[in-house]
């Protein structure tokens, strides 16, 4: 970027482009805050790897003019990130209490809860960083303390909606009045930067008491045994299937770590006060069938959680014919496969399972059409900056609030640095995005060597030659070669024979210059093999001389 102006920029490091991985930079004069720090979950193109993190090369480079981490919500794809980065990035941490518990927790984890300042900021509480003032709005999300942010600069003022919809039944939390949102409205938003996950939906996401109904009555109607699976940080959700529990006369078991940590950091923080106590596996299996409900994690098809325990029969908990799993949850794309297996698993006990599909059981925490509709009547923004969304999503929102009145919109993707004011909203330019991977202990770059290898090991298998050579050097020796995921099993033995003889047949004579030995040897068995298969492994060369 060129020297900083008297200017209001936006700068998105992940999450506009994507679902997931939101980081967000406003600058102001030269100096920046972030909104958000998020990671996402890798899928089957990143094998070997879970998370996946953002890469922060541009404000690494501007570390010293980032004021601070603001966080709106509790999400992993808001606050994931953060026990990787806050460290290095050295800069105070912002967030509300419930939302500063998960944070806690996470720099516990890993030991750095003495180095890094979070500050817990009250309810609809305000602040102020540098150039910028914070004041978080309440807003209906499927987190506890869902916020929006409103942002004070010298250039107008933003209105950042975090993750939302509008539910007038939200059973935890009470967001934003209409007066409210009107009156921030009445007083002037420069930029609405906004999110776009639902842009799609034609009818809005509708309301927690909604689902709290439908619940009551679909388990009222069961006299078998029950098994919830829904996200584990929607604390709404657990409130509804704590008072469902109740309602039908059953004890609750709770199934799953991460359902644990939102349940002790929603207690700590005043929420699901009303919560019934909860029995161990073991009771749980004792009960009559009538009169448990399980809530497990594990509803998008992770192997390792409850659900996927529990219908492996690896679990303490049992499932036999007639038992239910409901599906609390909204299938994420990509998780098709995973899910469809354990379905597969449960629907071979006999167990019945119902998913949103067949029964209202599940809302959205993001605004369908209707409630985008509704925002931009009462913010009324001057520009709308769609975020939280792959392409499709936010050109379509992009388009939707134009033909709603908002009287400018960008698209805008990771990397864009887009001037808000004055003059704006304009690109001047791209700042280099990427991602980053957690493998194992390290983080490495999601487009780097590692990967590119795995990936390349994983479709075409590796062989691994060794090679003596004595003082002379000649080949001493036969040469050995061990293959690993190549498609010769009943034709190994004569694959190797005939590598084998060609290098000792071309290699009589003293090898010479070490390298260029070993790329021939390299490429030389490389091209055998896909004579022999089709396929192109990876050939590695160890060349051992006396």
């Amino acid at each position: 970027m060129t020297k900083s102006k008297k200017e209001l920029l936006f700068l998105a490091l992940g999450g506009s482009g994507e679902i997931g991985m939101n980081v967000n930079l406003y600058g102001c004069d030269g100096k920046w805050v972030m909104v958000d720090l998020g990671m996402t979950f890798a899928d089957p193109s990143y094998p070997g790897i879970d998370l996946i993190l953002p890469d922060l090369e541009f404000i690494e480079k501007n570390r010293k003019d980032l004021l601070g981490i603001v966080l709106t919500h509790g999400h992993e794809d808001h606050i994931g990130a953060v026990p990787y980065f806050a460290a290095d990035l050295d800069v105070p941490l912002f967030a509300t209490p419930f939302t500063a518990g998960l944070i806690r927790r996470k720099l516990e984890e890993v030991g750095l809860e003495r180095q890094v300042k979070l500050n817990i900021i009250p309810n609809e509480g305000s602040f102020d960083l540098g150039p910028f003032g914070f004041r978080y709005l309440p807003i209906a999300h499927s987190i506890a303390e869902g916020n929006a942010m409103l942002i004070d600069t010298p250039y107008g003022r933003i209105f950042h909606t975090g993750d939302w919809k509008l539910d007038d039944e939200p059973v935890l939390g009470v967001p934003s009045s209409p007066e409210t949102l009107k009156q921030i409205g009445d007083d002037g938003i420069l930029a609405m930067v906004c999110d776009s996950t639902n842009v799609f939906n034609e009818k809005a996401s509708g309301s927690e008491g909604e689902v709290r109904r439908n619940l009551m009555r679909v388990v009222e109607d069961i006299d078998t045994r029950i098994v919830v699976t829904t996200f584990a940080s929607n604390a709404a959700r657990l409130q509804t299937l704590g008072e469902v529990a109740i309602h039908s006369g059953r004890k609750l078991c709770v199934a799953g770590r991460s359902l644990d940590r939102i349940i002790e950091n929603c207690r700590e923080n005043g929420y699901l006060k009303d919560f019934p106590p909860t029995v161990d596996f073991q009771e749980a299996m004792s009960l009559p069938r009538d009169k448990v409900m399980i809530i497990a994690t594990g509803g998008q098809g992770e192997a390792r959680a409850a659900l996927g325990r529990i219908a492996g029969d690896s679990h303490q908990i049992k499932l036999s014919e007639g038992d239910h799993v409901l599906f609390s949850s909204k299938q994420i794309p990509g998780n098709e496969i995973a899910i469809g297996r354990i379905q597969n698993q449960l629907a071979s006990k006999g167990v019945v399972m119902i998913t949103e599909r067949q029964e209202h059981i599940h809302v959205s925490g993001h605004p369908g059409q209707p409630e985008l509709a509704q925002m931009y009547d009462w913010i009324r923004p001057e520009i709308l900056v769609p975020v939280h969304g792959e392409i499709r999503h936010m050109k379509t929102q992009e388009r939707f609030a134009l033909d709603h009145g908002v009287p400018k919109a960008i698209f805008q993707q990771n990397g864009d640095v887009v001037r808000l004011a004055p003059n704006g909203p304009k690109i001047l330019g791209q700042e280099r995005t990427g991602r980053l991977v957690v493998d194992g202990d390290v983080i490495i770059p999601a487009d780097g060597r590692t990967l590119n290898d795995r990936r390349k090991t994983a479709h075409n298998g590796m062989i691994s030659v060794a090679i003596g050579l004595d003082h002379k050097g000649k080949i001493f020796g036969q040469p050995v070669l061990k293959m690993h995921g190549v498609p010769l099993e009943e034709d190994e033995e004569d694959f190797l024979d005939e590598v084998v003889d060609k290098i000792v047949g071309k290699y009589s004579k003293p090898v010479g210059d070490i390298d260029k030995f070993n790329e021939a040897i390299r490429l030389l068995v490389r091209r055998s093999a896909t004579e022999w298969t089709g396929k192109k492994p990876i050939v590695s060369v160890l060349t051992v001389e006396a």
